[in-house]
């Protein structure tokens, strides 16, 4: 088995894994971690197709860098959000007594 051919294999289970986890559970912060899982996942798939020459190729590599900047800046955004939805669930709750 060569390395390009592990990675790839380490890649796709990673992305299940992520997939997994983010079907299976209820929690968002759960969700979003899964999410960054199956992100991860996704650039190992892309680090091990570009290796696969004998010279790696610079596309792939721009692309897997993009991907680290855009996983980064989504995290964040989907954080926010989470929080936004939480605050405005207990928001809720307060003003109905508990009642629903």
């Amino acid at each position: 088995m060569t390395l390009s051919a592990l990675y790839l294999l380490l890649g796709t289970v990673v992305a299940v894994a992520g997939m997994l986890r983010m079907l299976l559970t209820g929690d968002l912060i759960a969700r979003l971690i899964g999410m960054n899982v199956v992100g991860i996942g996704s650039l190992l798939i892309l680090l091990a197709l570009g290796a696969r020459a004998e010279e790696p190729d610079p596309v792939l590599s721009a692309l897997v860098i993009t991907g680290l900047v855009i996983t980064v800046a989504f995290t964040g955004f989907g954080a926010v959000l989470i929080r936004r939805i939480e605050s405005a669930e207990h928001a809720d709750d307060d003003a109905t007594g508990g009642r629903q």
